[in-house]
Formats: structure tokens, C-alpha cells, sequence
């Protein structure tokens, strides 16, 4: 059996970057890890302390100390800003390019144009002094307010009243006429317009649309797919290992953001279910690459909750801990973040720190990661791993093979 597992926790941060104050102003004193501490300082995570959670933080708590046997660093963001769909594009091997920026306010008749040529009914309304479109009576276009502002658009539609097969045809349409990251599309049933309406937000005067977290979309029947802009899936390490004939899975949120056409994609947000389906593959995989997002992190430092950042960790963590007690000497388990989410610096968007690389791999003890200039050095490492080509971007980490 040869093995190779990334899980991707989502947000989790271990201090800001040096250049945070130029690209992130505000994220310079970020450090997720030490705002969970502070709020929750005797928080326990036995399987994360063993990796090196806390060698790769630079400090102790309470009840966490440094790991003499960790192989730990730690990795900068060469993509711009905080981002996960890039964040996570970069993971699998792509090189950031500067992407633009808009207010959905300069896109808002270009966009409403392009629906009405593809035959759908689009109509720009006005809240609260800013304009976004609702198409066919049940789809929301506007801006994303969880990412950094200008940079992405929400699609977003309460799916017992349209399917998402619809939604995705118009999100589709919105894609081929704006040049944002990303056009997020996503819904979930048992939910309304009333409740879309409910969850709308403007923040600096400028960017107005419908916060995914207050929406209800996530309680039953969640689907969501990211439509990226300038991304190459053929450079990426699901391509290249699965042309390869190495089988790939992707589980969790990264199921919804990498292209994955010739692997297996499993979409699901509960953190126990991913660490389930994560744990599953493994056990039915005599060889190959899955990559699990667990995306409840996340969304504990877009709701400004360290204590539920803890609930989700701990969680995590037991997940974690069952699937090392599966893997055996040809496995490699790496444990990293895409971004930062602080759940207490005051605001709800992504913080631009280094994240932690945490390896394990049975009868490895004590080797240095150091500082990795990108996240692709995670993905090249999986490629490297199975001696497959090399992704478009990164280097290998020697000590993982």
C-alpha cells in the first residue's frame, strides 16, 4: 500500500505574514491559533500537539505542549490575499496569478444583459442603495462577503424552488462576463427567499449581498461548486496522478473547488462526516491521494466564535488521531491550513498568516519542514511521492519522501 492524505483545516492560522499589513491591512497582528488559545486556554488536542501544532505556532498552552518527535514547519501564501478556492488551487499545484477586483456594482448591467441574451428573466433590484440581479425569480447574483471584498460573487438560490442544476446554468452565464477569483454557486432546501433577504449585508458602502452563514442554505441538502477564473486543472495533481492511473479523492469543501473530472469528488460540510468519508477511502484505497477540507473551521472564524473553533477542532482531532491509527509504513499524512480566519480581530474575512505543516509517517520522528515559500509545495510533494510529473508550481519537501 502507498498512501498519501492532505487534511486541509480550513482557516486555521498560525500567525500573520510579514507583508499582511500591505496586502491584508488590518491582519497584522492575525494569529488564529492564539486567538482560540486565549478564549479557550485549556483546549486539548492530543493527535494535532503529537504532530507539532504547537512547535509549528512557535509557542505552548496550558494543556498543549512542543512535540520532541514532530516533523513540523511551516508555509507562506503566494497567492494574493486570503483565499480558499486559491488557496487550495495553489495546494494542488497552481501558480497565483493577480486576479481582479470589482464590486458587483460594476458588473451588476453586464451580468443582468447576459442572462436576458440567454433567455432567463434578470432583474437588477436596488437595497439599501446598492443594485445586485435576481434571476428567474429565485436566484440571487452579488457580492461575496466572506472572502476578500471585489474578488468573488455569490450565486446564490433556495433549491425546493429552483434545482441546482438551474442555478448553475445561470452561474455559468455570470461566469463568461465578469473577471473575478471566483463565482461561487451554492444552495440548500428548507430554506427562502425570505430567509436570503434576511441574510443580506452591505459592508463598506459598497458591497451588498446575502451572507452565506445567516442564509440557511447549509442546514439540509447544501450543494455548492466554485467557478474559478485563470485556473488550469491540467497542471494540477488530480490531472496529473489520475492520468497517471493513481486514484484521487477529494472530500469536503475541496471536493466543490478542484476539478477532480477523472477521480472521485465527495461535497459535505459536517466535520465528522468528512473525517468518516476520509477514513473510508483509506481504508478501501490500496493506493492513491485523497484530500479532505474540513470546512467547520472556516466557518467558526466567519461567525467570530473561538468557542466553536474549538468544538470543530476537537472534533477534527479525533478524526485525525483514528485515521493515524490506520496508516502504516508507506503512509504519509500532512495536516495544513489555506488561510487564516481569526476569530477575534474583529472582523469576519479570512487573516493572511502562515499555516501549519504538520507530517507524519510511521518511523519518521524529528524532521524540519522549515519555511515553505508556497502551498504548492504540498501538492508537488504528493506528486513526488507517487513519481508522477511535477505540478506547475512548487517544489518537493525531500523529508516527506
Amino acid at each position: 500500500m502507498k498512501r498519501f492524505v492532505i487534511i486541509v483545516l480550513d482557516g486555521l492560522g498560525i500567525g500573520a505574514m510579514e507583508d499582511a499589513g500591505s496586502f491584508r491591512p488590518g491582519d497584522e497582528n492575525a494569529n488564529t491559533v492564539g486567538s482560540i488559545l486565549k478564549s479557550c486556554p485549556d483546549m486539548k488536542l492530543p493527535a494535532l500537539e503529537r504532530l507539532g501544532l504547537m512547535n509549528a505556532w512557535g509557542s505552548e498552552s496550558l494543556n498543549m505542549k512542543f512535540s520532541p518527535s514532530a516533523n513540523y514547519g511551516k508555509a507562506r501564501l503566494l497567492h494574493y490575499g486570503a483565499d480558499t478556492f486559491m488557496g487550495h488551487q495553489e495546494i494542488m499545484g497552481t501558480r497565483p496569478r493577480k486576479p481582479e477586483s470589482h464590486p458587483f456594482q460594476e458588473k451588476a448591467d453586464a451580468v443582468a444583459a447576459r442572462l436576458k441574451a440567454g433567455g432567463h428573466q434578470a432583474d437588477i433590484i436596488c437595497h439599501q442603495g446598492l443594485r445586485y440581479v435576481v434571476c428567474d425569480k429565485y436566484v440571487t447574483i452579488a457580492d461575496n462577503l466572506e472572502a476578500d471584498l471585489g474578488m468573488c460573487y455569490n450565486v446564490t438560490a433556495p433549491l425546493d424552488f429552483i434545482s441546482f442544476e438551474k442555478e448553475l446554468e445561470i452561474a455559468r452565464l455570470v461566469r463568461e462576463v465578469v473577471t473575478v477569483t471566483r463565482v461561487i454557486v451554492f444552495g440548500g432546501r428548507g430554506n427562502t427567499m425570505e430567509d436570503l433577504w434576511a441574510a443580506e449585508e452591505v459592508k463598506e458602502g459598497r458591497f451588498i449581498g446575502i451572507a452565506s452563514a445567516k442564509s440557511r442554505s447549509y442546514q439540509r441538502g447544501y450543494q455548492c461548486l466554485h467557478l474559478g477564473y485563470g485556473v488550469n486543472k491540467e497542471v494540477q495533481v488530480p490531472t496529473i496522478l489520475t492520468r497517471a492511473g493513481i486514484p484521487v479523492v477529494l472530500i469536503g469543501k475541496v471536493a466543490d473547488i478542484v476539478a477532480n473530472d477523472m477521480g472521485k469528488s465527495i461535497s459535505c460540510v459536517p466535520v465528522k462526516e468528512c473525517m468518516e468519508h476520509t477514513i473510508g477511502e483509506f481504508e478501501q484505497m490500496d493506493t492513491g491521494f485523497i484530500c479532505t477540507n474540513v470546512q467547520e473551521t472556516d466557518l467558526a472564524g466567519h461567525s467570530q466564535s473561538p468557542e466553536e473553533y474549538r468544538r470543530v477542532l476537537e472534533e477534527a482531532d479525533r478524526g485525525i488521531s483514528r485515521l493515524i491509527g490506520r496508516m502504516d509504513r508507506t503512509d504519509v499524512l500532512l495536516v495544513m491550513a489555506d488561510h487564516g480566519n481569526d476569530p477575534s480581530i474583529g472582523h469576519s474575512r479570512h487573516t493572511r498568516e502562515y499555516v501549519p505543516l504538520l507530517f507524519w509517517k510511521k518511523g519518521v520522528e524529528g524532521a524540519p519542514l522549515g519555511v515553505r515559500h508556497t502551498l504548492s509545495d504540498a501538492g508537488a510533494s504528493v506528486c513526488g511521492f507517487f513519481g508522477a510529473p511535477m505540478p506547475e508550481n512548487g517544489e518537493v519537501i525531500a523529508k516527506i519522501l
